[in-house]
């Protein structure tokens, strides 16, 4: 039966691929969900397996292997979604940097303003 249905999405039938993962749909979310510890991260990263299956389906050799290779692109996957939060992770601890650098900026400046109109005061008063 696997070997027809991978044989079937390898010839571009959606169907055939669809019917593959919807048969082991419990075992990609319980892997991807060891991983991500989230439900919408498990669900976002098996959206990225299905279109790498997709795309890559003619690549199996072994039609046999179809879900083992399938739990390694899920893996894989699993992976990538970590080093991109990193990233995000980063970009964002950088912009809170920078915001606090100008929001320092700013408050300098305006002490610096304000210290200049208290001296401009103070002139005009000992005039």
């Amino acid at each position: 039966m696997i070997n027809r249905l991978v044989k079937q999405a390898q010839k571009g039938d959606k169907e055939a691929l669809l019917q593959l993962i919807l048969d082991k749909q419990d075992d990609y979310y319980r892997l991807a969900w060891s991983y991500m510890k989230n439900k919408n991260d498990a669900l976002d990263v098996m959206e990225d397996m299905i279109v790498i299956l997709y795309e890559q389906i003619q690549t199996l050799r072994k039609r046999e292997a179809f879900y083992s290779w399938s739990k390694k692109i899920l893996v894989r996957c699993c992976y990538r979604a970590f080093r991109e939060q990193k990233k995000m992770t980063r970009l964002a601890d950088n912009q809170a940097e920078l915001v606090t650098a100008s929001d320092q900026v700013e408050q300098k400046h305006q002490e610096l303003e304000l210290d200049y109109l208290l001296a401009q005061l103070n002139r005009i008063m000992l005039k």
